[in-house]
């Protein structure tokens, strides 16, 4: 099974070190935990950014091990985590079987959230009113197909609401990220035209927009621009202010985006006894299922060659999984995992 390796390693080394001697390690070795220095470091996605500063911050109160961890996008820590220049990578688009080659499979898929991904927008004109759209519609604007806020297919969608005469300014990733293959993702399985035209990824040939850097950088080009829209995780949208659209589910249903909606979404994820965990739920199935939509990741190496990191990353995997870190992300909006999936993930992390 995918956690074998890494497991055995892990055990044997937890026999002889328990997490409350963490601070007590000798030093000069980088990724070892020590009473003042880094014990860990990782790169990636920066969809679960907010959470993973969370729980770091948290996990270096109660064991005093610091994670340092930085935003880069989920391409860039894919490529980090494949040259081996960080502890651990983190993606919201699960590892191509060409990149698990790459690194001879010595990778394992860690999910530790679920998020939304949401079409954020700066529409002075529709008031307080979320805009409700659809996924052929949303992949037609970003396709630059609809160009017009007022265009007819927009204004029978938002029936009562005053769309503008004006331009819509697309704006999309310039960087390698997860957000991006979440969003084609969906569109791809939405949209023909989208499927054909452009397909998904972690970087796509965008037909038209301007490129922000970051879930950051998308969500300020946004705020600054009136008639833009753009794609970005949930709590970005939230913690700037702005609005984003509900989503016509496949059930015909247009869905708000929030724990409940994602919650939702998440739970019909099957996942068998020997999964990689590298799985989509965008689109997913339920009434109460909000369509864009996406566990995100942590890259751990199956087989660590550092026994002290190996220690360490196992440590903070447990404490993950506990409810409390858990419900640390359901206050950033994000969606716990579900029991199920914790439970297997639990399995997997004790196996011998």
């Amino acid at each position: 099974m995918p956690f074998k390796g890494f497991s055995i390693t892990l055990l044997l080394i937890a026999i002889s070190c328990s997490p409350g001697d963490q601070k007590a390690r000798p030093s000069g070795t980088p990724g070892t935990a020590t009473a003042n220095g880094a014990a860990l470091t990782g790169a990636g996605a920066t969809f679960p950014n907010p959470i993973y500063t969370k729980w770091f911050d948290a996990y270096n109160k109660e064991t005093g091990v610091r994670i340092n961890y930085q935003s880069i996008g989920s391409g860039g820590g894919i490529r980090q985590f494949t040259e081996g220049t960080v502890d651990f990578g983190a993606s919201d688009a699960p590892m191509t079987d060409a990149q698990m080659d790459a690194v001879k499979g010595n990778v394992l898929h860690v999910p530790t959230v679920v998020g939304a991904v949401v079409a954020t927008y700066n529409l002075p004109s529709a008031g307080k009113t979320a805009l409700k759209l659809d996924g052929p519609t949303l992949a037609d604007i970003f396709l630059g197909r609809i160009s017009r806020w007022n265009d007819p297919r927009l204004a029978s969608l938002n029936a009562g609401v005053k769309l503008p005469n004006q331009d819509i300014i697309v704006v999309h990733r310039s960087d390698g990220s997860g957000t991006t293959f979440v969003f084609t993702d969906y569109l791809s399985k939405t949209s023909p035209q989208w499927k054909g035209a452009v397909g998904k990824g972690t970087s796509v040939q965008w037909p038209t927009g301007l490129g922000g850097k970051g879930n950051e950088g998308v969500t300020q080009q946004v705020k600054q621009t009136e008639g833009a829209v753009g794609y970005v995780e949930l709590i970005y949208a939230i913690s700037n202010g702005l609005p984003y659209a509900w989503m016509k589910n496949a059930e015909g249903a247009f869905i708000e985006p929030s724990l409940k909606s994602v919650s939702a979404a998440a739970a019909g994820a099957r996942l068998g006894p020997d999964t990689d965990f590298r799985v989509s739920i965008a689109g997913a199935s339920g009434k109460d299922s909000y369509p864009i939509a996406s566990f995100t990741w942590l890259l751990v190496p199956r087989q660590p060659r550092d026994s002290a990191k190996a220690r360490l990353l196992h440590g903070f995997l447990q404490w993950m999984l506990q409810p409390n870190a858990q419900r640390m992300a359901a206050d950033l909006h994000y969606a716990p995992l579900p029991v199920p999936v914790i439970e297997l993930l639990q399995q997997r992390l004790s196996q011998k």
